[in-house]
């Protein structure tokens, strides 16, 4: 029963039911947020552990040096080597530091807008221009760092198998395309985790830029909202087999594993890449927090305790993303206004509803106290040339807020496509 075979009279009846369900939704006084891909309290407290660690009197990393003093640029080894073996690494070309990857992320396109990369004839600041691939939808935070130096955005549009290598291979020939964002599995919004042949795609075509880099965000790699862990693809390696060693910028964090806001980030790339990067991070600081870093390999113990505390957030995260895609199934299938992922891990469902009703979508969920992040927000300026992409974050909220929120959203979806038909 598609909303558009309907009749005119058929169209009228059901939109005077979705109006009154919407004033019913009003009437309910709702506050509530899906927002942003926040751990929830329960998923914090898996972690709680890690605030009585070292312990006591255990202040030394494998080497036996004393974490709480200056030093180590690269992070302990400790950590470095656990964190290796569960993304497939060789922890020698994998820096442990602070936080979250995307202070990495960040200076990794500032530094090289000041000082150029190693493979770069000059700064990119010294460039006409400077062109960034940003496959779509895809996260925010990533748009707003090249925004935030200028660089011009070019879109492709992301497949289920991962971006339009196509269309990548046809903008690479231009030597002013310095770059890409990526976040190769359990991709934000979408879930999209890349395959291997676009993977080997990426890392062996030839790009007209030599300092051409790949920013390749692997921050949701063993996020998944079941059992199973997919295979981590060795970009690296693969990279430098193909004659394109320094291609790929790799980035990891615990953000959304033990605290988001006091883990440890990632970054591992080819040694000349390193090198770089350290010769500049060596002038900004002497060295991460290497208790906290002791703190989280203490915390893990190895690789498949990671994993381990991955299932445990999976079983908290799991009947939220079902819930969502119940109620969207209930609710919208039977209309056909909109699509919707079904992702099998990350922290978000991409939601496409009719052409031109995304905006009006969220301003609908707004009114009904729903805040929802602003449509075309998974594009670079948050410009969503068709209107019709919203990312949904089920994560934080209970479960039962959820499901108050998935219904309210369905009936927005219903009154936006009703309103864009006439109804």
């Amino acid at each position: 029963m598609s909303l558009l075979d309907l009749g005119a009279a058929e169209r009228a009846e059901l939109a005077t039911q979705i109006r009154a369900d919407y004033e019913d939704l009003k009437a309910k006084g709702l506050k509530l947020d899906l927002t942003r891909g926040k751990p929830s309290k329960e998923q914090l407290a898996l972690s709680e552990d890690l605030l009585e660690l070292p312990g006591p009197n255990n202040y030394t990393d494998a080497t036996g040096a004393d974490v709480r003093n200056y030093g180590n640029l690269q992070g302990i080894v400790d950590i470095r080597q656990l964190w290796g073996k569960l993304l497939g690494i060789n922890p020698d070309l994998l820096i442990a530091g602070d936080s979250s990857s995307l202070n990495f992320e960040f200076d990794v396109i500032s530094w090289a807008y000041a000082f150029g990369t190693n493979d770069s004839e000059r700064p990119w600041s010294q460039e006409e221009t400077i062109k960034w691939i940003c496959p779509v939808p895809g996260y925010d935070r990533h748009h707003g760092i090249t925004q935030r130096f200028g660089f011009e955005m070019v879109t492709v549009p992301m497949l289920e198998d991962g971006p339009d290598v196509e269309a990548i291979r046809e903008l690479v020939k231009d030597p002013q395309v310095k770059g890409m964002w990526a976040v190769p599995m359990f991709s934000n919004p979408s879930g999209v985790t890349f395959a291997e042949e676009v993977v080997r795609e990426l890392a062996s075509m030839d790009t007209a830029a030599p300092d051409f880099r790949i920013m390749w965000d692997n921050a949701y790699a063993v996020h998944t909202l079941t059992d199973e862990f997919p295979e981590i693809i060795d970009v690296l390696g693969l990279s430098r087999e193909v004659g394109n060693p320094n291609r790929f910028f790799v980035f990891s964090s615990t953000s959304k594993i033990t605290f988001a806001g006091s883990g440890v980030g990632f970054m591992a790339s080819s040694e000349a890449n390193l090198d770089w990067f350290k010769s500049i991070a060596g002038k900004r600081g002497i060295g991460p927090n290497k208790v906290n870093q002791l703190a989280h390999a203490e915390f893990f113990g190895s690789a498949e305790g990671v994993r381990a505390v991955m299932r445990r957030h999976a079983a908290l995260l799991a009947p939220k993303f079902e819930a969502v895609l119940r109620i969207l199934d209930e609710r919208l299938g039977k209309y056909e206004v909109a699509q919707w992922t079904k992702p099998t891990g990350g922290y978000f469902v991409s939601l496409d509803v009719i052409d031109g009703t995304a905006t009006r979508v969220w301003e609908l969920a707004k009114e009904a106290g729903i805040v929802l992040t602003p449509a075309g927000s998974s594009f670079p300026l948050g410009q969503d040339p068709n209107d019709r992409n919203i990312r949904l974050a089920p994560s934080m909220p209970p479960l039962e807020e959820v499901e108050a929120a998935m219904d309210g959203v369905a009936v927005c979806v219903l009154l936006a496509a009703l309103e864009k038909l006439g109804a």
